[in-house]
């Protein structure tokens, strides 16, 4: 019987560590690619903001970090950042979920309403921009709207409402994908807990924010912080918009690094990179600690 035993253990073993092997082979290609496109090049960036520049490497531990702190033009790119990140994610968050839910419900012209928040999936952003730079030229479709009306022409793109512009444009980008996302969550609510609640005469305010705001706290998590990093990666649009130096509200982090790269200031680029990357995991840490304690009741 033990000899029975121990062959059977033996055979279980050997089966094991076939099954490790076998699953180590598969993860292998993955896990060599995010070492050489991600890990490794983090820990260049690294190297890079401690040495006075990538060729002498001489160790200045965190001069490199002062010097940016001290710097005129990465104080008023990360204002302008945050400031933009924290008028539209919050925006594009809550106008993503009303949108879904009014979606939800049996209102005319619907598809023709989610036609609208969806076709910026389906272009190029070269096209989207595009469109705004028609709509917001000094000369576009929106001044002569408001001369129409008596109004002046303003130039949007070089004014304090270029900040505004932007806004809109990055809402109208994000809306669609956001409101998809938030759509599936509703109707994965159960059903039964609904009807107990409308039984129970709640209130559609009381149904909404004791029931499905729980219900779509991890959605709302992974919004978040979908719309939080495609906020920080504007400078496309923005760059399609308005070149290298835009108006002062919209320069952005990535112009400063832009340039900085254009200049082959690697140092400074890299002390920027950590900062920034050290800004985003507190961010998002925040956010899955308070997901973690308003939505741990409802998960399964």
């Amino acid at each position: 019987m033990r000899k029975y035993q121990s062959l059977k253990h033996k055979k279980s073993t050997k089966q094991t560590r076939r099954i490790k092997i076998s699953s180590g082979l598969y993860i292998a290609p993955s896990f060599l690619g995010v070492l050489v496109f991600f890990v490794i090049p983090f820990l260049v960036v690294i190297y890079y903001s401690l040495v006075d520049n990538p060729i002498s490497g001489n160790f200045v531990f965190l001069d490199n970090f002062k010097s940016i702190v001290r710097n005129a033009a990465f104080r008023q790119a990360v204002k302008n950042t945050f400031t933009f990140s924290a008028v539209s994610v919050p925006l594009a968050v809550v106008l993503s979920l009303l949108l879904a839910i009014v979606l939800e419900s049996k209102m005319p012209f619907r598809t023709q309403f989610r036609t609208f928040f969806l076709s910026p999936l389906m272009v190029p952003v070269a096209s989207i921009v595009l469109i705004w730079q028609v709509l917001f030229h000094y000369n576009g479709a929106v001044n002569d709207v408001l001369t129409m009306f008596g109004g002046n022409k303003i130039d949007w793109l070089k004014s304090d409402y270029a900040l505004v512009v932007v806004v809109l444009l990055f809402l109208w980008k994000n809306l669609g994908y956001n409101m998809i996302l938030f759509m599936a969550a509703l109707a994965s609510i159960p059903r039964d807990i609904l009807e107990v609640a409308r039984l129970e005469s709640a209130t559609p305010l009381q149904t909404f924010f004791y029931i499905k705001v729980r219900y779509l706290s991890s959605t709302m998590l992974f919004v978040t912080i979908m719309s939080l990093i495609n906020s920080f990666k504007v400078f496309r649009e923005i760059y399609l918009l308005t070149d290298d130096y835009p108006y002062d509200t919209i320069y952005m982090l990535q112009h400063f690094m832009n340039n900085k790269f254009k200049s082959l200031d690697y140092q400074t680029l890299s002390a920027a990179a950590i900062l920034m990357s050290i800004v985003m995991v507190a961010i998002i840490s925040i956010l899955f600690l308070a997901e973690n304690r308003f939505g741990k009741d409802v998960e399964g």
